[in-house]
């Protein structure tokens, strides 16, 4: 398994990475060697995650399983800190099959599949162990195969924690103390309907370019989890943070259907093996990152607010109600909420 360590400058940088990749094909299915017992693939695997969070950690877990797996026939190189583009640029490439695989929340696969939508709906899992249940289940299972018509197979999800409300200045205590704040939002529909719900005005910013958003006053605040809001440094702008845990949006590990395709039936193996033991590995450092975060950010002067979650879950009512006309849909709800 290899890390990348090369940087690309700004947004140019991230541009003129992607068109090279695009261009001349490093086709992030590399083949080497002279022989064929020396051939071997090497699958490039892009992120917009700083190296020390827990998904890119359980990430170099996998490759490293992979390179195990296959004695050094197949391998992951890792480039995190959207070296190669954002989120939405990889996904992008992953589609024509000059990226092989990426990490993204699933509220960005919305755009793909309107089923993906209801991961982001707020408090429709009652707890992690029943988030895990489903996702880890057959309702799981449809959702990671439903993108496959777009060039996109799912392998699994990631655990992102629940995200809650960070602000610059208002300590969000109850859904009003939302009202007429700016809060930025994932480019997600339903991210957006949530937060009007709830009062506030919903501004979809690139991760990327978020830190600078909060720094000059573009937004009043975010969302997001634990680990991400201390990683980012987000922290060092918002000084409260009210765990209302609205969401639980998971990750989603995705690798291009065109690279996919090309794959033989035992590297398939190792690799699914090898993204089947970095679930129960991601959980772990998850745990462990987000009760580290939230210690760190209180150290750096962050206010913890640990709010009534009942007014809020109130106001997201009207959010269910209007899904009621959609039969397929409001029947995967129901699905969900009957999961033990």
């Amino acid at each position: 398994m290899k890390v990348s360590s090369r940087k690309l400058t700004g947004n140019a940088g991230s541009f003129c990475g992607i068109l090279l990749l695009a261009t001349i094909g490093i086709s992030l299915v590399l083949f080497s060697g002279c022989g064929a017992k020396k051939e071997h693939k090497v699958l490039k695997l892009a992120h917009g995650l700083d190296p020390t969070h827990p998904v890119h950690k359980a990430m170099v877990f996998m490759a490293d399983r992979v390179k195990e797996n296959s004695k050094g026939k197949l391998e992951i190189e890792i480039y995190p800190s959207a070296q190669l583009g954002s989120e939405q640029q990889c996904v992008e490439l992953l589609q024509i099959g000059s990226l092989a695989m990426t990490k993204v929340s699933a509220a960005i696969m919305e755009s793909f599949t309107d089923n993906y939508k209801v991961l982001g709906l707020p408090y429709i899992f009652r707890s992690k162990e029943h988030s895990f249940n489903v996702l880890d289940g057959e309702i799981g299972e449809e959702l990671l195969a439903s993108t496959e018509k777009y060039w996109i197979k799912g392998l699994c999800f990631y655990d992102a924690g629940s995200r809650s409300f960070y602000t610059i200045k208002t300590p969000i205590e109850e859904p009003d103390d939302l009202d007429g704040l700016k809060i930025r939002v994932m480019k997600s529909q339903t991210a957006m309907q949530l937060v009007s719900a709830m009062g506030g005005s919903p501004t979809p910013i690139s991760w990327g370019e978020l830190y600078t958003a909060l720094q000059s006053g573009v937004v009043d605040g975010a969302e997001n989890n634990p680990p991400s809001f201390y990683t980012s440094h987000h922290y060092e702008v918002c000084k409260t943070y009210s765990l209302n845990e609205h969401t639980m949006v998971p990750d989603v590990l995705i690798i291009s259907t065109v690279v996919w395709e090309k794959l033989t039936e035992e590297e398939r193996e190792w690799l699914m093996e090898a993204v089947e033991e970095s679930v129960p590995v991601e959980r772990k450092y998850w745990a462990e990152s987000e009760a580290e975060s939230l210690a760190k950010v209180q150290e750096a002067g962050v206010t913890i607010i640990k709010p009534d979650k009942a007014p809020f879950e109130k106001k997201v009512e009207k959010i269910y109600e209007g899904f009621k006309s959609d039969e397929e849909f409001y029947s995967l709800i129901q699905r969900i909420r009957a999961v033990k």
